[in-house]
């Protein structure tokens, strides 16, 4: 059992930066790949980036590569996500998810957090 809890989200300007932060419970937090997700109001939740057990492998979605950076310290039991040069279409809920197989797809997650909204404005 993994539970999650995000933060770090909030209001921010156009061209501005964030990071988010996800904090996982249990002691087999560095065996699991995670992955980032966003939900924008009236449309599906989409992929943003992943990373594996290790940190060595990571996967972005075209929309957020070179502006977004996941990362992960498993002494902390935490994964990051940091945002730069954030665009309006980037305003959504961010949500953190587990599972042992890093995936790009929502339906590769068994456990997520609760989300954390992100606005940005122009």
């Amino acid at each position: 059992q993994v539970q999650l809890v995000e933060s770090g989200g909030g209001l921010v300007q156009a061209g501005g930066s964030l990071r988010l932060s996800c904090a996982a419970s249990g002691r087999t937090f560095s065996s699991y790949a995670m992955g980032w997700f966003r939900q924008a109001p009236g449309k599906e939740r989409e992929f943003v980036a992943a990373i594996n057990w290790t940190g060595g492998r990571s996967y972005y979605a075209d929309s957020v590569k070179g502006r977004f950076t996941i990362s992960r310290d498993n002494a902390k039991n935490t994964v990051y996500l940091q945002m730069n040069t954030l665009k309006p279409e980037d305003t959504a809920v961010y949500y953190c998810a587990a599972d042992r197989i890093i995936a790009t797809s929502h339906q590769g997650y068994h456990y997520w957090g609760q989300g954390t909204q992100v606005t940005v404005s122009s």
